[in-house]
């Protein structure tokens, strides 16, 4: 069932491309960001809040660690810095060759996550992210 999610998540993050390249014309791409930011949140909180109810979100909000906040925090600050950057190249760079260049995370997070949690990298791993480096150099050079 996990890749049914990643599927909606890939075909959302492609709307998001497009969306966001045609939002971002003629504005400052740091309002973009916040305005986006924003829509996020309540939908964010929206979703929480139905999908626990109101009592079931109390329970895990105080089930949440120290450990937990502090990289919850991270990862947002992250996701900012990701955005911003992502709509600053958007409203100066073609968008077919913008988002190849933002998935190279795929690639990335492989490396990071062997780094930092330890995990293993198997040849198809290292192969898959070969192309995915290989197709974003072939796109952007275009």
């Amino acid at each position: 069932m996990w890749w049914v999610f990643a599927l909606l998540s890939a075909f959302f993050a492609a709307l998001t491309a497009i969306f966001a390249k045609i939002g971002v014309t003629g504005v400052n791409s740091d309002l973009a960001t916040a305005i986006r930011t924003i829509v996020i949140l309540v939908v964010a909180w929206v979703i929480a809040l139905f999908s626990n109810g109101l009592t079931g979100l109390q329970t895990n909000i105080q089930s949440l660690t120290k450990t937990n906040i502090l990289f919850l925090i991270l990862s947002g600050l992250a996701t900012g810095f990701s955005w911003i950057f992502y709509f600053k190249a958007l409203q100066i760079g073609k968008v077919a060759q913008v988002a190849p260049v933002d998935k190279l995370s795929v690639a990335l997070v492989i490396i990071l996550s062997i780094v930092f949690l330890g995990e293993t990298v198997t040849p198809k791993m290292l192969i898959g992210a070969s192309f995915i480096i290989v197709g974003t150099i072939i796109l952007v050079l275009q």
